[in-house]
């Protein structure tokens, strides 16, 4: 061989050698995040999500790509939304903002692993066989939302001492319905209280069933833990407002918004576990082998200007215990 065609041979080789590294590097792994709201109102959320993923060393952008779908708050989107990220063979699909996504992703896959937050029992769910031991390619954080509805009823208690009757007002579509509405009934007797309960699953049926409260003179209303409901919170904060009754919520986000008083589990820290888990499944692990994770901590949150437009003296015992005021 002349010396100039090794050196070009040679020139060429060394040129492709940068190539044929950059197709052996593995392709980044790419994560599905679903999610039954939106955006807009699950940022914060997010960002805790992210957070979760980071403690593991993933980072949006620079060793994982995260693919979003969001349903906006219409539930029949989420199992077609579920099937666009098992034909995009994401490694992982995180499925959040309501018991429906959780089902949804199972229903849609078997073999891509499914890291789910839920409010309700996952075992009664039949999204996993048990808390410890998850089986198949399924685990996550159940919230427990709908059950810390006794604690809801006793904090009513104490603001509105007064109220011979509490209203309840739940999604009839929330795969936990029934639980909840057991769980409060059970507390309700337990209390000697009284409670009635309506149901509404659109922005028509809320109005309708806090009408229908005011008409029962009911002394207070309980808000139970449903996506519909946090996403619409703005709108829902708003016409308890017009009805002046006093509510109490499960999620800070609605404080926030300017309903009365919340009480229930720290979402944000909750998402944040949410990606620790998934990124412990793409570092290998098994969903199978990941306990479903329960919360640690619990916020209860007061507006003291919604307490103050109601004409309410939030009792001392009440605020001793709250993790946050708004004035």
């Amino acid at each position: 061989m002349k010396r100039r065609e090794f050196i070009t041979l040679l020139g060429g080789a060394a040129t492709a050698w940068p190539f044929a590294a950059r197709a052996q590097q593995p392709a980044m792994p790419v994560v599905g995040f679903l999610n039954a709201r939106s955006l807009r109102s699950d940022s914060r959320l997010v960002t805790a999500f992210h957070q979760g993923l980071g403690e593991t060393g993933y980072v949006q952008g620079q060793n994982v790509a995260i693919e979003y779908r969001w349903a906006e708050g219409y539930n029949d989107r989420v199992p077609a939304l579920a099937a666009e990220l098992v034909r995009r063979q994401v490694a992982v699909i995180v499925a959040t903002g309501g018991n429906i996504v959780a089902l949804a992703a199972k229903a849609a896959t078997s073999t891509i692993p499914i890291v789910f937050t839920t409010g309700g029992d996952p075992v009664l769910m039949g999204l996993v066989t048990s808390l410890n031991r998850p089986g198949g390619n399924i685990t996550g954080i159940s919230a427990l939302t709908g059950l810390l509805g006794a604690k809801r009823l006793e904090i009513l208690h104490e603001l509105v001492p007064k109220a011979a009757m509490i209203g309840v007002v739940m999604n009839p579509t929330n795969p936990n319905a029934e639980a909840y509405a057991r769980e409060l009934q059970e507390a309700a007797r337990t209390r000697g209280q009284q409670i009635h309960i309506l149901n509404a699953s659109t922005e028509g049926e809320i109005d309708i069933a806090l009408a229908s409260l005011v008409q029962l003179r009911a002394g207070a209303v309980l808000i139970v833990s449903d996506a519909f409901f946090t996403g619409w919170r703005d709108q829902l904060v708003a016409l308890v407002a017009r009805y002046a009754i006093p509510a109490i919520y499960d999620e800070n986000r609605f404080a926030a918004a300017g309903g009365l008083i919340t009480y229930g589990t720290n979402f944000a820290d909750m998402y944040r576990q949410a990606g620790l888990y998934a990124g412990r499944i793409l570092k290998g692990e098994k969903p199978a082998d990941l306990p479903v994770m329960q919360p640690t901590k619990f916020d209860l949150v007061i507006n003291l200007k919604t307490a103050k437009a109601l004409g309410l003296e939030v009792p001392a015992s009440v605020l001793a215990i709250a993790d946050e005021v708004i004035e």
